[in-house]
């Protein structure tokens, strides 16, 4: 068989970088145009601008890639996995560019034949920022106060869009909170607010997934927003170039189709580059490290009566320019 011809859109630098990255193929200029998997590629996705990047399994293969425009996945880790085993390590190895090169020849997935996994499955820190929003604050009754509220979550406690959150045998006080996730794309210590949005690779949606009675046994969280599968991350990270202003997009939690909450992300109390400053300075902030900024006003466990996600109900997480966490709620079984 034949090597690929890939018209793109590019600089002359563009495409002996592209040659590098993809080593056989023919890069020409001009729109991109059908090659041999066929139609359906993302001329925006080259080179690292505006991908939608997914960790998934296809069978019983895990791998990682990136949304086409038809809706397809394009199944970069058949290609890249013997160098880049997750979406962290193409992170860790700042190689988007080479991810992006290789989506071009990547074989394509129908959508509906993978499962979600988190995008990045095992990040080695989530960090969990609490009470950020003004009216988050006032519904819980606590005061103002200077530093951010940090807390971490498990990766075992997080699933991928589509797959089943799971409320636990032992309370029915399992409530939802809709936030924005950055994930880091760049190592850094001491990191100034001028400069954190360039430690940034990109962002996605999360639910914070809270057991609120085990939530207050004790003053720290960290049993409440731990429970195995009590929480979601996904579905991609939109890269950072899709979103120069975070702080311009607008978050909105679904359950069972009523608004629950619903604000724009310019009412963080802590803002991204804050919060990037703030972690940075206790620890080196790591590629794949996840910040879930916090939730705004509506929680359910605020509510009169409140409101407590049940099994079989579908909870949504949206924000706009990155799109729809969504999953349903199941009920813990076992021993």
């Amino acid at each position: 068989m034949g090597h690929a011809v890939i018209r793109v859109d590019v600089s002359e630098i563009q495409i002996e970088r592209a040659r590098e990255l993809v080593p056989g193929a023919q890069f020409t200029r001009g729109d991109l145009a059908e090659d041999r998997l066929g139609a359906g590629r993302s001329g925006g996705s080259c080179y690292g601008r505006g991908m939608r990047l997914v960790s998934f399994r296809h069978g019983s293969r895990g791998s990682y890639g990136s949304m086409n425009d038809d809706g397809s996945v394009a199944d970069v880790g058949a290609v890249l996995g013997g160098r880049h085993a997750d979406l962290r390590s193409v992170l860790a190895a700042g190689a988007l560019e080479e991810l992006a090169a290789a989506s071009l020849r990547a074989p394509v997935l129908e959508f509906d034949s993978v499962d979600l996994l988190p995008p990045i499955p095992e990040p080695p820190r989530i960090f969990c920022i609490g009470i950020n929003y003004t009216a988050h604050r006032e519904e819980t009754g606590r005061v103002a106060v200077a530093h951010p509220t940090v807390f971490v979550r498990f990766a075992s406690s997080l699933v991928g869009s589509g797959s089943p959150l799971e409320r636990p045998r032992v309370s029915e006080a399992f409530d939802y909170e809709g936030e924005l996730a950055v994930v880091i794309g760049r190592a850094g210590r001491h990191i100034g607010a001028g400069d954190a949005l360039a430690h940034v690779a990109g962002y996605s949606c999360f639910n914070d997934g809270s057991v609120r009675d085990w939530q207050r046994h004790t003053s720290q969280f960290t049993p409440g927003k731990n429970f195995d599968r009590s929480g979601s991350f996904g579905p991609w990270i939109v890269t950072e170039d899709e979103i120069p202003d975070p702080s311009a997009l607008a978050l909105t939690t679904r359950l069972s189709g009523e608004v629950m909450q619903h604000s724009s992300v310019d009412r963080l109390i802590f803002d991204i580059p804050a919060l990037i400053a703030y972690l940075s300075t206790f620890t080196e902030l790591q590629p794949g490290d996840v910040i879930a900024t916090g939730t705004p006003g509506g929680v359910g466990m605020a509510r009169e009566p409140q409101r407590w996600m049940q099994v079989d109900e579908v909870v949504e997480v949206e924000i706009t320019n990155i799109g729809v966490l969504r999953n349903v709620v199941s009920q813990e079984v076992g021993p």
